[in-house]
């Protein structure tokens, strides 16, 4: 069966209601990014920081997976397909993407302040006294503009094995994310679905450029690609 690997951006999130901070001028619900998004911020402040996040896990709850996240479930229904998303949100997996993986960490998980793989499921909120069982504090499970990515490396190998790669809602600025289409194989077919597409050519490449918001340009994508 055919691979197909989808790495979506915030532009996929924010057609649910959820706001972006590249959309605001580095602003992210009206927080400076770097104090609300850093390792930096988190140790200077870290009841704000930390309800912050609270809020945002409170927002999660309230939207819904869009028109784009449900065609994607029909495109799985057809090939082999696996997500690679940039957002923290669980919109994927509510909309039924069975494979998943969160490159910036999860809203609804969280993680010890001292060892970086003690996580656990959080839909509840963290404060300053929270710890791990190890008496650690707990703080969201979310990567910090700063800090390592440490799921890059299975999403390069993800990306390698592509027969085919669809980009949706991403500014491709963003690095590494931005870095995982280089690991495509040369030549196969990628489809990069934003309104305001930051690349308009790629060397080399078999590049389809879809102007379109994800929950016009995805249904439409899907639809060609399953043959309806």
């Amino acid at each position: 069966m055919k691979n197909i690997v989808v790495l979506t951006g915030a532009g996929m999130s924010a057609e649910s209601g959820l706001k972006t901070f590249r959309d605001a001028n580095g602003l992210w619900e009206g927080h400076d990014v770097m104090e609300v998004a850093t390792p930096e911020g988190f140790q200077k402040n870290p009841e704000l920081v930390l309800e912050f996040y609270n809020q945002r896990r409170k927002q999660l709850v309230s939207v819904r997976p869009n028109l784009a996240h449900i065609a994607l479930i029909e495109l799985e229904n057809h090939f082999n397909v696996t997500v690679i998303t940039q957002n923290v949100d669980d919109l994927h997996e509510r909309a039924g993407s069975s494979k998943v993986l969160h490159l910036h960490g999860e809203l609804l998980k969280a993680r010890s302040t001292g060892a970086i793989d003690a996580i656990i499921e959080c839909r509840n909120d963290i404060f300053v006294g929270d710890v791990c069982q190890n008496g650690f504090q707990l703080r969201p499970h979310i990567v910090w503009f700063g800090e390592a990515v440490p799921l890059l490396e299975d999403a390069i190998a993800i990306t390698e094995k592509a027969d085919l790669l669809i980009i949706i809602g991403t500014s491709m600025q963003v690095y590494p994310a931005a870095s995982l289409i280089d690991f495509a194989k040369v030549d196969i077919p990628i489809y990069f679905i934003d309104p305001k597409p930051a690349i308009t050519s790629a060397a080399n490449r078999n590049l389809t450029i879809i102007s379109e918001n994800a929950v016009a340009g995805v249904p439409t994508l899907v639809a060609s690609l399953i043959g309806k």
